[in-house]
Parts: C-alpha cells; structure tokens; sequence
C-alpha cells in the first residue's frame, strides 16, 4: 500500500512539474483562477448597496441581507435605498460609516443621473458605459462572466459524468450493447439540437436550469467515443481478466480498475468542453435563447452591440471577456493535453 501511495504520489507530481514547465498553460491557470475568484466576490466588487455599514454602533451587511429604511433612521419601512442622498446622509453622519464597492452599481441597476441617451459612453461614474437601459457594462461583464464560468462548470461536469458512464458500458460490455449504443448515438446526434431549444422555450420558461438539462442531453456523447474506446483497449488485458476470474464484479473493474487508467482523454478535454459550454450560452444568449432578463449574460451584450452599433464600448468589453476566456481556457487545455501525453513522458 505504501509503495503504491507513493508511485502515485510520484506520477502526480511529475505530471504537475510537467505542467508548470508550459509556461503559457500555467500562467494561464492562475490569471483564469484570479479572475474567477474576483467573480465569485461580485457583490463585494460592483454592488449598488453597501457590502459593511456601522451604524449606532451595529454592522450590517446589506449585500447579504435587505434592510428597512426605519433600521436606518428614515421614514418607511421599505428596503432601504441606499443611492437616496437623505437616507444615505443618515447613514453616513454621526460617526456611522458606510463602505461601498469600488463601482457603486449592480448588474441589474438603473443609473438615473445620465445627461446623455441611452446607452452612454464611458464616464469616471461608470467606467465601460452603460447598456440601452442604463445599466451599467462594467457591473454586468463582472456578473456576467461568473454566470458563464459558473454555467460551464457544471455543464462540463454534468455532460463529463454521463459521458463517461454511456462509454464504459459500451466499452466494457462490447457486442450487442456497444452496437445498441452505438445506433443510439447515431440518431440522438441526428436530432435538430437547434430547433428543439427553440421549441422548448416556446413551451417552458426560459432558465439555466432549462439549458443545463437541454445541453446535457447532447453534450455527452463527444466524450463517450474517447472512453469507449479506452475500455475496449483495455478490457482484455490480464489483470482485468483475473479480476473477473476472482469474481469481482462489472461495477468495481470498471469504475475502480480500467476507468483510472482511461482518464487521460477526460481530463485533457475537459478545457475544451468548458470552453465549448461558455460558447454555447453565449450564442443562445446572443439569439435570445438563453437566460431570461435582466439576468447578465456576456451574449446579451454582444447582441444589445449589435442593435447599437455606435455604442461600441458595449461589443468590444464583451468580446474582449468572452475571447480573453477562451483563449486561457485552450491555453490550459493544450497544457493538459502535453502533460498527458504518453509520448512526451
């Protein structure tokens, strides 16, 4: 056990050594790490309420929590707005503090101290402009950029799971499962993914959960053929054939024998396939497909963009984000990829 802990520990760390050596895919594994790190901490950067007030002595953190205005010293007891100069005098005066973000605006916040039409151009107020509704960019790349991050994660580990559990059983099983597998996927890929999207958000509310479920069902299967394959190379090889002589069953010797040894292309594609899910929310976001307003989406800008095109601050901050993404995303992946690599071991 001892001597296997530390092979494993030995091959971890060649393959990390290996990968710091790509300058370029490490460099971009830590600007990619800083910047969704940032993101996740948006309502600390770019926030239209204070995230910590000390008032009579007391914190309260209205980012987390909706206070009234009464808890303030004002006059109603609805939530508090906090961009009001009399309720934000009182806040402010008789040693009571307020902190706010260093942009002072949400996603989903409405400047109404604009002198110019809709959408305005960059001013010190907000620094990338704003939208056709007077929201602000810089605020809704900050959002919308954690949302697409957030998004492609998880459809990168919905569509990775069920893709690796339909390859391992074709592989591992073969014959007449791995053809019925096989003439499934044919036709499933055959299906208009395009058409059915359209109709689904026709019939249901648009929603992430709605996309997750509709790009699930289709993101599977690139992956499946790279597992597939593995297990049919691998699953006559001797130690998984005395496995089966010693009785071990189907489950174990595929998930805890062949399925380590058949990683490789997983982990190399998965850059790739969160890069792909980023793209796909953008397009149907920029078709307006996607998530339902005012959530902030970096393919809502793009299309506000093009329906402004004098308005260039808002293409060009969300072209700059989305291809900045992709590209340190296929950075890394192309570093996975060499790392992996048995043939540059």
């Amino acid at each position: 056990m001892l001597s296997r802990a530390k092979t494993k520990n030995t091959l971890l760390g060649r393959r990390w050594t290996k990968f710091k050596s790509n300058r370029r895919g490490y460099w971009s594994l830590i600007f990619f790490s800083i910047l969704f790190v940032l993101s996740l901490g948006a309502e600390i950067l770019s926030n239209d309420k204070p995230f910590l007030i000390i008032y009579n002595g007391s914190p309260y953190f209205p980012f987390i929590k909706d206070y009234a205005e009464t808890t303030f010293g004002g006059d109603f007891a609805t939530d508090a707005d906090y961009r009001d100069p009399f309720l934000l005098e009182k806040i402010t005066t008789q040693g009571n503090r307020a902190f706010f973000p260093p942009n002072p605006h949400s996603y989903a916040s409405i400047n109404p101290n604009l002198d110019v039409p809709v959408p305005s151009p960059p001013t010190r107020e907000n620094m990338l402009g704003t939208d056709d509704r007077g929201r602000d960019v810089l605020a809704r790349l900050l959002y919308g950029f954690r949302l697409s991050i957030l998004f492609g994660l998880l459809l990168t580990v919905v569509g990775t799971l069920l893709g690796i559990v339909a390859g391992a059983i074709q592989g591992y099983f073969g014959g007449r499962t791995d053809l019925f597998f096989q003439r499934f996927i044919e036709i499933w890929s055959s299906m208009p993914e395009l058409y059915l999207l359209i109709i689904f958000s026709s019939i249901f509310k648009p929603s992430l959960l709605l996309l997750l479920i509709l790009l699930s069902m289709f993101g599977w299967m690139g992956l499946s053929d790279y597992v597939r394959a593995e297990f049919l190379k691998s699953r006559n090889l001797d130690y998984v054939l005395a496995a089966k002589a010693m009785g071990v069953g189907n489950a174990t010797i595929m998930f805890r024998h062949l399925l380590p040894n058949g990683m490789t292309p997983v982990i190399t594609f998965l850059p790739f396939r969160m890069s792909g899910a980023i793209l796909a929310l953008t397009s149907l976001d920029f078709l307006g497909l996607g998530v339902p307003p005012p959530t902030p989406s970096l393919g809502e800008l793009l299309s506000q963009g093009k329906s402004n095109i004098d308005a260039w601050w808002l293409s060009l901050s969300a072209f700059i984000v989305l291809v900045a993404t992709l590209i340190l995303l296929i950075f890394i992946g192309e570093a996975l990829r060499e790392t992996f690599d048995p043939r540059k071991a």
